[in-house]
């Protein structure tokens, strides 16, 4: 069936084994999660007044989120689990967006950095026999900041164009017979990402989320083509809102390092060209999935680095 043909897809329910934005779990997860517990006690207990005035500034419905939803910070993790917001207004933490660090990276930032700077602090007093001791730790403290960066980016506003959903090196450009979401033959389009990449994921285009599936696997290097059928991965089904509605996928991929997959979409919302939805943290690997339809424009090679939300990957008919 040609892509233009193609009906407007009913945005289907999460599944069971998506019960938050970061579905693989993890260490640090789970100590946030704790915090966030301790909080909202403290929060209720403490602060009740502050507890009911943004109670009565919640939007939407917060049915179907793991726990009470007192402020925006407890949207972190299950923001794809319920259907409630602030206004922008409304929210007293809006100044983090201009934080430039990934929002998912916080937890790990605190855990492993602020030991390292203790050990930094110990080792470089003036005089002290120790201080090249502080070397080891400074760089590996410099490593975990660089890696969870947030830089700006400049979102090209041409239609038409479908930017790269990541940072990193393009892999692979396969020709697919045919894709089952796109309803016709594709265009896969892999990317590689080292721990030196930044590591969030961008949305190609405007779209409406129509569907995710997580599937728990493997984690073979990002390299290794089978990674890509066999690893730990989100895939996310996405439906352009203008006609002729074209489908496209992005996949995030785990790797050899990376083990955990970030993702705060809800099916149904619509989603602008450039925007952050998630991350991989560490290595990895995105994949996107495009119509091969007539007038298809790849604009990258293999081997090429790109930026998300900025490098062009396709051209398609306007």
């Amino acid at each position: 069936m040609a892509n233009s043909e193609v009906t407007r897809a009913i945005p289907q329910p999460l599944p069971d084994n998506i019960r938050s934005v970061q579905p693989g779990g993890g260490v640090c997860y789970g100590i946030e999660l704790a915090w966030g517990r301790w909080r909202r006690w403290r929060l209720r207990t403490f602060r009740p007044g502050y507890v009911e005035k943004m109670r009565g500034l919640r939007q939407g419905d917060s049915q179907g989120a793991p726990h009470d939803i007192l402020d925006p910070r407890d949207l972190k993790y299950c923001r794809n689990q319920c259907d409630c917001s602030w206004a922008d207004a409304d929210n007293p933490f809006r100044w983090r967006r201009m934080i430039p660090f990934a929002p998912w990276g916080g937890a790990e930032l605190m855990l492993m950095g602020v030991p390292l700077m203790l050990l930094i602090a110990l080792a470089v007093p003036a005089g002290s026999p120790w201080c090249y001791l502080a070397l080891p730790p400074a760089v590996v403290l410099g490593l975990i900041v660089y890696f969870f960066r947030s830089p700006s980016r400049r979102v090209p506003q041409e239609p038409g164009l479908l930017v790269s959903p990541a940072d990193g090196t393009i892999a692979e450009i396969t020709h697919l017979d045919h894709d089952e979401f796109v309803g016709g033959p594709a265009v896969r389009i892999g990317i590689f990402l080292s721990i030196f990449n930044v590591h969030l994921n961008r949305s190609p285009a405007d779209a409406r989320v129509v569907a995710l599936r997580y599937s728990r696997g493997e984690f073979l290097n990002a390299l290794n083509p089978e990674s890509a059928i066999r690893n730990e991965n989100m895939w996310i089904g996405l439906e352009e809102e203008s006609p002729p509605h074209r489908r496209w996928v992005v996949r995030q991929i785990s790797g050899a390092i990376a083990r955990r997959i970030v993702c705060d979409l809800r099916p149904g919302e619509n989603i602008a060209r450039g925007q952050v939805f998630g991350m991989i943290k560490l290595g990895s690997r995105t994949e996107l999935i495009v119509p091969a339809e007539a007038g298809l424009e790849i604009t990258v090679k293999i081997g090429q680095k790109i930026k998300a939300g900025e490098t062009v990957v396709v051209k398609m008919r306007a």
